[in-house]
């Protein structure tokens, strides 16, 4: 095909799903240096975009379930608008970025009317898709390696590099600022994560206690604590405050920690781009610590590692007996800590 000039990659799923698109985007960013290139994503995961360096553009459509309190026709009439904006834009090509046959997303990108069409097909399918990549073959792949095989009718050869995102530089010092009121100045920062959105992911606030406990005696670190704010019973966005508190009661001082809620990508983000390591279960804010390069002890409890570990940066996976991240014993994470805060 004849090289393209504007580029739209659609990805309208999770927050690391996307995070994990971003190898594919900076090669074809290399690919085509001088091209529009630009995300079409969902109003939940478009900001961990924010001031991404290979994108022009991002463009953001609400989902309904991210909306309740809008009507459903509301939230459909201004979608409707955005793709008829993005067909005006007359784009040349649409990657439809997600692992195997992106039904929901071939329907926006008919909206948008692109030149070509790029996504994964299932042989022997009728498809909207000019540019056929087979669907088989990924499943035992990395996910970022899964989706960068869409680079292959573009010449994207080699291995996907790592993810990549923009530190947002406001949140990163407002993070900064609050660590040195906090007392930290020239420690190695720690940062642990205690928000998880299954329960069998969730580690417990006495497991976080005992693990921060025993980290502190090594001298030269500190510590943020971070999570998802609000009540644990919110049934579209639970949170863990109280789980939050226990984590600093249980301490009551014997560790240097700056509790850190993040009420927004941003804030997750900026209290990243402070830490030297991060701690978390497998999920988004996991992917979004390796997009910015920290190394990640990861846990894992019943997804497969292989395919949904760190990507890009160093990091060690603590995976759970049973598949149950509760399970996990402090031991086993506090040395996976201490190996890779020795590898540097």
């Amino acid at each position: 095909m004849k090289d393209p000039q504007r580029i739209l990659i659609i990805r309208r799923d999770n927050i690391g799903d996307l995070v994990l698109t971003t190898p594919l985007i900076g090669a074809l960013r290399r690919r085509y240096p001088q091209a529009w290139i630009a995300v079409l994503a969902n109003s939940y995961n478009a900001p961990v975009l924010d001031g991404h360096p290979d994108l022009d553009a991002v463009f953001a459509y609400d989902k309904a379930k991210h909306r309740p309190e809008r009507s459903r026709l509301l939230v459909n009439v201004g979608t409707a608008r955005l793709l008829l904006r993005l067909r005006r834009m007359r784009i040349d090509l649409a990657i439809l970025a997600g692992a195997g046959v992106q039904h929901e997303a071939a329907r926006l990108a008919r909206w948008i009317a692109p030149r070509e069409t790029l996504g994964f097909v299932e042989r022997g399918q009728p498809t909207l898709v000019s540019l056929p990549v087979n669907a088989g073959g990924g499943a035992a792949l990395h996910a970022a390696q899964d989706i960068f095989r869409l680079g292959a009718p573009l010449r994207l050869e080699g291995d996907p590099g790592p993810c990549r995102l923009a530190p947002d530089a406001g949140e990163r010092e407002r993070c900064r600022a609050a660590l040195a009121a906090a007392g930290c100045s020239g420690q190695r920062v720690v940062a642990v994560h205690l928000s998880a959105r299954r329960p069998a992911q969730r580690w417990p606030a006495q497991s976080f206690v005992e693990l921060i406990e025993g980290l502190a005696r090594d001298a030269g670190l500190f510590f943020v604590l971070l999570w998802s704010p609000g009540p644990a019973e919110d049934p579209r966005h639970p949170g863990d405050d109280a789980k939050a508190a226990q984590v600093v009661a249980g301490l009551d001082g014997k560790a240097p920690i700056l509790a850190w809620p993040t009420a927004s990508l941003a804030a997750l983000n900026g209290a990243l781009a402070c830490a030297d390591l991060m701690v978390c279960a497998d999920g988004g804010a996991m992917h979004v610590a390796a997009g910015l390069g920290v190394p990640v002890v990861a846990l894992f409890g019943d997804s497969p590692a292989e395919r949904w570990r760190p990507w890009g940066v160093r990091h060690l996976v603590v995976q759970a007996p049973g598949g149950e991240v509760p399970a996990l014993g402090v031991t086993a994470v506090a040395e996976a800590v201490k190996t890779l805060l020795g590898s540097r």
